[in-house]
């Protein structure tokens, strides 16, 4: 199969299929934002409390690290989920994941995609099974199994997890009236329901609806998996500017009531509040880290393997943020990361 290579690794800053096969779990920054917002409405905090409340489920996890969100470095995985029940988080697989930092010192967030068709060792309870896409460690054993498959291939932490059903993405921006997006191409895509073509979109900036920004999302017509994990990432930029702009009671307490219906988590309310009071003090930096990459065949499978010098790349750059690492000539300011191509697997099954 032909290599696909990145031309290099973005850190860009900037803000700018169907139902069964993509789901979003784009809303964590919204939902930090909304409960920042919280704090100045008694009925809104009451809204957002009730909804964390009913949306916790811990994990029994044998290495449990504990941070102070307010002052420390924290780590979340955000997992989306094929799963239009509400509450009835029962997925086989996760279709997105999202591994993000958050520095309340430094205001800076660290983001990566990491593709659902990622070939790397599957761990559950702290036992290796056969390597498999990194989406099946959900159908071994849900989100601790996906935790510890997701820490093994990264070599980070994850302090907490959010899992995020697909009804959630389309709520939540329609509860905030859209969001603006800069369409890279015209084209049609699918609607949530699986009619085709029932999404058209020109290319340039404009507001979408949620069914939109569902399309722009999910389509394959225009790039490839890993591309749109950068448009996923952008997405939740996107998310995070207009919960700033919207000024409203009543969609602010729309919006939590969508999330809280739709999403599973370990974070406990106080925790959440602290994360989010953390983003009063300025605006948040975003820096998006994508992995070069090569797809290879296993089993008749179509795999995906993240260039280890990519992987060990940006692993370093997520654990100098957790304060893990040292810094070194990788993170000067004119450093570009280039791939060398090297691959353990492609051009073989």
């Amino acid at each position: 199969m032909k290599n696909k290579k990145n031309t290099h690794l973005s850190t860009s800053r900037s803000n700018r299929k169907k139902k069964s096969k993509l789901v979003f779990w784009l809303l964590l920054p919204l939902m930090l934002l909304i409960l920042a917002a919280a704090v100045y409405s008694a009925k809104l905090y009451a809204t957002a409390q009730k909804a964390v409340d009913s949306s916790y489920h811990t994990l029994q996890r044998e290495n449990d690290i504990k941070v102070n969100p307010l002052d420390e470095t924290t780590s979340i995985l955000l997992m989306g989920i094929d799963d239009t029940e509400s509450r009835n988080l029962g997925s086989a697989r996760t279709d997105s994941l999202i591994y993000m930092t958050i520095d309340p010192n430094k205001h800076v967030v660290n983001m990566v995609s990491i593709p659902r068709d990622t070939y790397t060792d599957i761990i559950y309870q702290e036992q290796t099974y056969e390597k498999d896409k990194i989406n099946a460690a959900y159908s071994k054993g849900e989100e601790q199994a996906t935790i510890e498959s997701v820490e093994n291939l990264l070599d980070v932490p994850i302090h907490y997890y959010m899992t995020f059903n697909f009804d959630a993405f389309l709520e939540i921006i329609d509860a905030l009236d859209g969001i603006e997006v800069d369409v890279p191409i015209t084209f049609s895509e699918q609607n949530a329901e699986g009619t085709l073509d029932k999404i058209h979109l020109e290319k340039g900036l404009q507001t979408l609806n949620g069914e939109e920004a569902l399309a722009l999302a999910r389509t394959r017509k225009i790039d490839n998996d890993v591309k749109r994990g950068e448009r996923q990432q952008l997405l939740i930029q996107a998310i995070t500017d207009k919960a700033l702009k919207v000024g409203s009671i009543t969609k602010y307490s729309d919006a939590i009531t969508s999330v809280g219906k739709n999403m599973r988590t370990d974070i406990r309310f106080n925790d959440m509040l602290g994360i989010a009071q953390t983003g009063l003090d300025g605006k948040y930096k975003f820096e998006n880290y994508v992995f070069d990459w090569t797809d290879f065949t296993s089993n008749g499978a179509s795999m995906v393997e993240l260039y280890p010098d990519s992987l060990d790349f940006i692993s370093h750059r997520l654990r100098v943020s957790l304060g893990l690492d040292s810094v070194d000539n990788r993170d000067e300011l004119d450093y570009t990361f280039q791939t060398n191509g090297l691959s353990n697997y492609s051009g073989s099954n």
